[in-house]
């Protein structure tokens, strides 16, 4: 598969969020872009230019006139954006790391991580930079925007982030609560991991043991915990999967298998978990959905 490397003017709006309209002005009025045109006078625009529109989107939005924008060369363009970036980090850092997805960028990416992380938390990285860059990725692969390939590297990325920090927990600290095992696990043929790593990283923030068991685990398999631990809260996150059955048949199953000798707390989170009623659910199930929901479900727990 080729990766892509040519954009129509429909690709920078999308990206840029920069109406196509407005894209075509700033391309005749100021000479912003130089896109090549095909046999039937369509713009094509290839990585510079996206990437050029990327930085004067950066500074547009930060104030500044586009007649004095146009006035600049490159290099002027990047200073006054690293000059503004300590103001206005967490723009820059979705700037950046939309560019170093479409270099596949590792330097970029991990020196704008490691911007971050010296003002803010990780859980702020996450929470302001991360969920919305995801958020917006995964809109512009629907659309075609951007390849499999683009929202691969970042995701992997921004799994080997959360990785590296559950091990820092793991590494200096132990679990405050004995009496309570979370296991983490996504539903059989589920893949999309991002959000249980982060729920793990959190459920270790507050002090609790763990077993992260991760993607693709099919009910039958959550048996072997329950074998060897009593008190266990399954944690899963439903983003694609199930789907050849209901969540409430899926629910259903999970007693059949898994509580038919003592009842086991089942915490959803994700995307489908927006489909669920969560008076139509079984009392020991607990549909959290976002992570500000299991942060305040955990601070409950640490009170009880």
């Amino acid at each position: 598969m080729l990766v892509k490397t040519q954009f129509n003017i429909k690709d920078l709006e999308n990206l840029s969020g920069v109406k196509a309209h407005t894209i075509r002005i700033w391309e005749k009025r100021y000479g912003l872009l130089e896109p090549n045109r095909t046999d039937t006078n369509i713009r094509k625009y290839d990585l510079e230019n996206l990437k050029k529109l990327l930085n004067v989107t950066f500074l547009y939005n930060e104030g500044i006139k586009i007649s004095k924008i146009a006035k600049l060369s490159d290099a002027e363009i990047q200073q006054i954006i690293e000059e503004r970036a300590t103001q206005k980090q967490e723009d820059y850092a979705m700037k950046a790391f939309k560019t170093a997805m479409f270099d596949f960028d590792y330097t970029l990416f991990a020196t704008t991580f490691n911007e971050l992380s010296e003002r803010i938390s990780f859980r702020e990285i996450f929470m302001e930079v991360f969920i919305p860059l995801l958020q917006e990725i995964g809109t512009l692969w629907q659309t075609g925007t951007i390849d499999p390939a683009h929202e691969r590297f970042i995701s992997e990325l921004i799994k080997q982030k959360i990785i590296v920090n559950i091990s820092n927990l793991q590494s200096v600290q132990k679990p405050e609560r004995q009496d309570i095992l979370f296991s983490l696990y996504l539903p059989y043929e589920e893949i999309h991991e991002i959000g249980l790593l982060y729920a793990h990283y959190e459920i270790l923030q507050a002090g609790y043991q763990t077993i992260y068991l991760g993607s693709n685990i099919p009910l039958p398999s959550l048996r072997n915990v329950l074998k060897h631990h009593d008190n266990v809260v399954f944690v899963s996150f439903f983003t694609v999967k199930p789907d050849k059955v209901s969540i409430y048949e899926y629910l259903k199953e999970f007693d059949k298998i898994i509580s038919k000798e003592q009842t086991s707390q089942l915490w959803l989170m994700g995307a489908k978990t927006r489909e669920v009623e969560s008076d139509k659910v079984p009392g020991h199930v607990s549909v959290i959905g976002t992570i500000e929901g299991l942060l305040e479900k955990l601070n409950t727990l640490k009170k009880s």
